[in-house]
């Protein structure tokens, strides 16, 4: 298959290389690792619904990796004074993560700063074109994640 064979699928291979290349690493907050600020986001949006703090089961479940690998995140924070580790009230057995007042505005910090680039990336493309670009990058997601699974499969065919 020649991609030169059809200009409308060399346009797209070429402007899917450019948004690839294009620069949305994440301006640094602090000293956190890019794993340990996805945590605390998802720790400062769970704790809009759970004010007490989530399990480590809801974070790993919420961040698609194992407890272990959710356990050496929170100590890594836990570390640095951004969450700390407390039981349930109401079930002893459970041990909930909060952020501390300092994880909470680091967090905020952070959000304000990643998300300020979306905001942007928003009032340059207006309502409709933001829920296209969504919609199509959602497309885009799950056909990767469709064909990603399908070329696994004929490597282990062959």
């Amino acid at each position: 298959m020649d991609i030169n064979e059809n200009p409308k699928v060399q346009r797209l291979f070429e402007a899917f290389n450019r948004a690839r290349r294009a620069d949305w690493r994440r301006p640094s907050v602090g000293q956190c690792k890019p794993s340990e600020m996805k945590l605390l986001f998802y720790i400062k949006r769970g704790m809009k619904s759970h004010k007490e703090g989530l399990t480590v089961s809801e974070l790993s479940s919420a961040l698609d990796v194992t407890s272990p690998t959710v356990t050496q995140l929170i100590n890594s924070v836990e570390a640095g004074g951004l969450v700390e580790r407390r039981m349930d009230p109401h079930d002893r057995r459970v041990v909930r993560v909060k952020l501390t007042p300092k994880g909470d505005e680091l967090t905020h910090k952070a959000m304000e700063s990643f998300f300020g680039r979306f905001y942007e990336l928003y009032e340059h493309l207006g309502e409709e074109q933001s829920e296209q670009l969504a919609e199509l990058l959602e497309k885009v997601t799950r056909f990767l994640s469709d064909h990603s699974g399908q070329e696994e499969e004929k490597k282990r065919d062959q």
